[in-house]
């Protein structure tokens, strides 16, 4: 599999009539040759080049490569040791691929070292690769969905319990390790009453009042692939506004996975959603894009946005999650994870987007 990603690579950089790209994103590195390690101020860069000699530079500190390609060359450096200059010397002239997420200095040291080279931004050869989800990876990302599913339930059963924020976190953490996941994707957003109205609320030490609303954001890591899903539920009977917001999101949610087939822009199934949340009169209320692509991050590259006028491809996974957020009161998010399929999409989670009422110590 590392071996069919690389070469499709190999043949971007030659369609994009470049000499290398220079591969810093530890995930992406992962994703095309299986070698794993979170490098922190370290280098860690793999080269890969048109002409086929591809090399893996790696701090003595990191884990031993084994098992990669043959044709591949390990670099290792030493701290102190002037590795810049090795990748300098070892550079085709023209055009050289950089990703978005090595730090500036690495590259302005590598700029004053060969001031031939012509650095473009080409993170988007690997992103286009990584956004189309292989057979097996489709098939991970539903088991890691469908574990969600099941800490997701168990969550709710827990808002009963009127648990603060903070304490429903730790809960989650420990469901978690129960059903064999490896931690959280993203910090979870745990959100009672009006702190759901801020999107990102960072969970503190609050619990729920009677009526309140409960975003539960949550999502894992499952063997190198992440999980994302919103359910909001009620902590007591909500008043009839809420019901109102509540019932504009779910139909908002419905109408972009609908919407969702091979071929529609990106914009248009973030329009779906909005069109049904702006006629409904809680437009301004609907504040950020409608989803984002998932796979081995949480977030990748790519979209569910107004702005984006790509199209949706068989084999992209990404979230539909449009939500209506009124200051002060109330905040409704749902959301899923979905397939592209050839004749629509896959929704990859199955927990009830029913309206959700949990009374007070009562399970269900």
């Amino acid at each position: 599999m590392q071996a069919e990603r690389l070469e499709a690579l190999v043949q971007g950089i030659k369609a994009a009539g470049i000499a290398q790209q220079l591969v810093t994103d530890p995930s992406s590195i992962a994703y095309l040759i299986g070698y794993e390690t979170q490098p922190g101020e370290r280098l860690l860069l793999l080269k890969v080049a048109a002409d086929g000699r591809h090399q893996l530079y790696l701090n003595q500190l990191f884990p031993q490569a084994s098992d990669l390609a043959d044709d591949l060359e390990i670099v290792t450096y030493r701290d102190g040791e002037p590795v810049i200059s090795w990748l300098a010397q070892s550079l085709a002239p023209g055009k050289t691929g950089i990703d978005k997420v090595w730090p500036s200095h690495f590259l302005l040291d590598l700029m004053a070292e060969r001031q031939d080279l012509q650095p473009v931004n080409a993170a988007y050869l690997v992103d286009d690769l990584r956004a189309i989800k292989s057979p097996e990876e489709q098939e991970l990302m539903r088991e890691a969905s469908a574990l969600n599913d099941q800490a997701t339930l168990a969550l709710i059963n827990l808002v009963a319990d009127g648990l603060p924020e903070s304490e429903m976190v730790s809960e989650l953490a420990g469901i978690y390790q129960r059903l064999g996941c490896q931690g959280f994707s993203f910090e979870p957003i745990i959100a009672y009453g009006a702190n759901g109205a801020d999107p990102h609320h960072e969970t503190n030490d609050d619990r729920p009042q009677p009526g309140d609303s409960v975003v539960i954001d949550i999502g894992s890591s499952y063997k190198g692939y992440c999980s994302d899903m919103t359910r909001t539920v009620f902590y007591g009977e909500p008043d009839e506004e809420s019901r109102r917001v509540y019932e504009t999101v779910r139909q908002a949610q419905e109408a972009a996975i609908k919407a969702v087939r091979p071929g529609v822009t990106f914009a248009s199934i973030d329009r779906a959603a909005r069109q049904v949340i702006e006629e409904a009169g809680y437009g301004e209320y609907f504040t950020h894009r409608t989803g984002h692509f998932i796979g081995r991050e949480v977030h990748e590259a790519g979209d569910v946005s107004e702005f984006n006028q790509a199209q949706a491809q068989v084999g992209q996974i990404f979230s539909i999650e449009p939500g209506v957020y009124l200051p002060g009161k109330v905040g409704v998010r749902i959301e899923d994870l979905v397939l592209v399929t050839e004749t629509g999409c896959q929704v990859l989670n199955q927990v009830s987007k029913d309206l959700i009422v949990v009374e007070p110590h009562l399970k269900f």
